[in-house]
């Protein structure tokens, strides 16, 4: 079975930090570009952040730009999204998402997802 686990979700007060994982299971990530999206209810679901299968290209939502790091070891076969200076707007269930051979992460045209972790911002 080929899947995606999210971890690291959690409660912070607003200008506080979150990492969030994400580990393959069953599969290699090398050939995958991997996203990081989130969503709200209400809301279709957003792209935050993607790199690119090669590592080379790496795209920010501008909501999260100057805040937000993507990254990925392949030795571990997991992508990381590290949140610094979250704002409450920043609540949200944070998935992620790989497609093979990609270079973009399109919202809703990821091969593989994870369940989801939510990520809530709050005093």
């Amino acid at each position: 079975q080929l899947q995606l686990v999210e971890s690291g979700g959690g409660l912070v007060q607003p200008g506080g930090s979150l990492s969030l994982s994400c580990s393959a299971v069953g599969f290699t990530l090398d050939y995958f570009a991997i996203g990081w999206f989130r969503q709200v209810t209400g809301k279709e679901r957003e792209t935050v952040s993607c790199i690119s299968s090669s590592g080379d290209r790496i795209d920010y939502a501008d909501s999260v730009k100057g805040r937000f790091t993507i990254s990925r070891d392949n030795a571990k076969n997991t992508a990381y999204l590290q949140m610094d200076s979250l704002k409450p707007e920043d609540t949200a269930v944070y998935s992620c998402g790989a497609l093979m051979y990609g270079s973009i992460c399109p919202a809703n045209g990821m091969h593989y997802w994870g369940k989801g972790t939510l990520v809530t911002v709050s005093s």
